[in-house]
């Protein structure tokens, strides 16, 4: 019998990835206007390279981005991309839809909580910015317990911290390595949201192909799953 749900935070309660990429488009032509000399697609290319080899969460990305472009630094136009980043991003940082709704039904009956590998400031800051703080009973971070999701101490944190067992909780995310395999693994039910992966498969995967128990192509069906 369930007893908990386990969410992933981006790109499954949240699209972080289109939140990305409008803050990145944002960013590059504040700097452009303020004098930096490229084309916004080639600069964009070269942002989101940099976010690969320093990790998406990379908090002094501009900085690097100028060093790569320039071969030196220029702190206004950082801080012209950083103050046009900011100011998209509270507009594009929102729940997916029915994720609110899906939220308080299953906190009618289940214990929820947050499993993520963001940083620890920055997944509070997305869950208080999109008000829905309250609903979770744990929220779990890499930083928490110094370790990422695919070596499982973030999922045993959250399952002691809610008071259940593995086999009483649901693991929902958008990535198999992460958020699947690992809490397989534990004994964990996994639910695969497709609705995710188009920011890490080239093409979607096939039915089945996640080895997750259940698969959703969107958050409000987790409910007939959990039925």
């Amino acid at each position: 019998m369930i007893k908990a749900v386990l969410f992933d935070l981006d790109n499954t309660l949240i699209d972080f990835m289109t939140m990305k990429q409008k803050c990145c488009e944002a960013a590059i032509d504040a700097m452009i206007a303020s004098g930096l000399d490229m084309e916004r697609e080639e600069a964009l290319k070269i942002l989101f390279k940099l976010y690969d080899k320093y990790g998406i969460e990379y908090q002094k990305i501009f900085q690097k981005f100028l060093k790569e472009v320039r071969g030196k630094i220029d702190y206004r136009i950082v801080a012209e991309g950083v103050v046009a980043y900011r100011k998209i991003k509270e507009f594009y940082l929102a729940p997916y839809p029915h994720a609110v709704q899906t939220l308080i039904e299953l906190k009618k009956r289940y214990k929820i909580a947050i499993i993520s590998d963001a940083p620890r400031i920055e997944a509070w800051l997305r869950l208080v910015t999109m008000k829905i703080d309250d609903f979770f009973d744990a929220v779990v971070t890499a930083a928490d317990v110094r370790k990422k999701k695919t070596y499982g101490a973030p999922f045993n944190a959250a399952l002691k911290a809610l008071n259940v067992k593995a086999e009483e909780a649901l693991m929902v995310g958008d990535r198999i390595s992460r958020d699947i395999e690992p809490a397989k693994k534990l004994g964990i039910k996994t639910c695969y949201a497709r609705y995710g992966e188009r920011y890490w498969t080239k093409k979607p995967l096939k039915r089945g192909q996640s080895k997750a128990d259940f698969e959703i192509n969107d958050i409000k069906e987790l409910l007939r799953v959990l039925q």
